[in-house]
């Protein structure tokens, strides 16, 4: 990437269209996006077989967990693969700023994470094929994969952001992501005053009510706050990089 191509484009747009480029060039992004696709159809057509219906539920319902797995093996390699090669302090030494870097690599992450997602709409024609499904609940679904989608990439690029071992930022960014899944799971034995409280934090809680085609404006914030608090995380850890 030369600096007259960094001055004549959007920093960003630039490193938006370079990890795009990356990430399908190679064998990773297909192979992430093949098992995720080969594990929602069996639990879908699962559903769809042995217990005849032909609906979207079961899909949904699983969907965070799936993603708390998946979104990290996209994310894993974004900051600490050039961190370990050392490519990281070139892309720092062009006349681009942290904040740039940040967007564009966060931009195309969520970007694969969606083109990961969008072969799953074929399993919305199967049901209106044999089925009718209603479609409140699967646009109010997708609407809520595509915030669940952004919260969970800001969070892998942090973790991402902070260490050059993949398998590290990997598992960290998975904790993360299952832990404010099951969250609510975790203090069921609580009293329920507690869990009120602590369930404000969950992904599931909030996807859950999106998903039902219910839009409340503190699900909304509650996953557009947690995708901005990650992001400007990792644009401090990048600016701490760089110092």
């Amino acid at each position: 990437m030369s600096d007259k191509k960094v001055k004549a484009k959007n920093p960003a747009f630039v490193i938006l269209r370079r990890e795009l480029r990356s990430y399908f060039s190679g064998p990773i992004g297909y192979i992430v996006t093949g098992l995720f696709l080969v594990i929602n159809g069996l639990l879908f057509f699962a559903t769809f077989f042995l217990q005849n219906r032909a609906e979207l539920r079961n899909f949904f319902s699983l969907l965070p967990i799936l993603l708390s797995f998946f979104i990290p093996a996209i994310t894993m390699r974004v900051f600490s693969e050039e961190k370990r090669v050392g490519s990281i302090e070139t892309l720092m030494t062009l006349p681009v700023r942290e904040i740039d870097v940040v967007t564009g690599k966060y931009l195309a992450v969520l970007v694969e994470a969606l083109v990961m997602l969008a072969p799953t709409l074929f399993y919305v024609i199967t049901a209106e094929i044999f089925g009718s499904p209603d479609y409140g609940p699967i646009i109010g679904g997708y609407l809520g994969a595509i915030f669940i989608c952004a919260a969970y990439s800001a969070i892998g690029l942090f973790c991402s952001s902070i260490t050059k071992n993949q398998i590290i930022a990997f598992a960290v960014a998975m904790a993360i992501c299952l832990a404010l899944t099951f969250v609510e799971s975790f203090l069921v034995f609580l009293p329920d005053g507690i869990v009120k409280l602590f369930s404000f934090i969950s992904a599931s809680v909030h996807f859950g009510s999106i998903s039902k085609g219910i839009l409340d404006t503190r699900d909304l914030l509650y996953f557009v706050s947690l995708t901005a608090l990650f992001f400007v995380c990792t644009v401090r850890a990048e600016s701490k990089n760089k110092m």
